[in-house]
């Protein structure tokens, strides 16, 4: 049973944004002040990435833990309302991001996911920055085809 009323949780839902969310401004603000151009959610690329990189054939995908089901994460808490919904939506996203996984392994593409978890809680700042650089570190020096950043 829902606590909100129908009209209540249409109005939360309807705050909630595909893009732009916080923990992108955040990465992508640290990665500018680091030098870095990028592409943000652009359509030509398949799944819109957060980030997209041409000149190093990378895309970086900020996911948040409850959208996409992070398993073993404590941000994430299955719904207690409407489960057959939320079951449907978590394996569909889910599946969604391992169609778009695949799809850029095969054109070559680099591809990093980053958590919410890795960037969020206390010493946030600290965070975002061990972030930044791990993304700098992978996009400049490594030739590593998948990276996962987790909290």
């Amino acid at each position: 049973m829902d606590k909100f009323t129908q009209t209540e949780r249409h109005y939360i839902m309807s705050q909630v944004h595909s893009k732009n969310t916080k923990p992108e401004k955040q990465i992508r603000s640290a990665l500018f002040k680091a030098g870095f151009r990028y592409r943000i959610c652009d359509k030509r690329y398949p799944g819109k990435p957060d980030l997209i990189f041409p000149h190093y054939y990378a895309v970086i995908f900020i996911n948040g833990c409850f959208w996409h089901a992070h398993e073993g994460c404590s941000h994430f808490r299955f719904p207690h309302s409407n489960q057959n919904y939320w079951k449907k939506k978590f394996e569909t996203n889910k599946r969604r991001d391992a169609e778009n996984l695949k799809y850029y392994q095969e054109q070559c593409w680099r591809v990093c996911f980053v958590w919410e978890c890795a960037i969020r809680g206390k010493n946030s700042r600290q965070k975002i920055e061990s972030v930044k650089d791990q993304i700098i570190q992978w996009l400049e020096e490594s030739s590593d085809p998948f990276l996962e950043i987790k909290g």
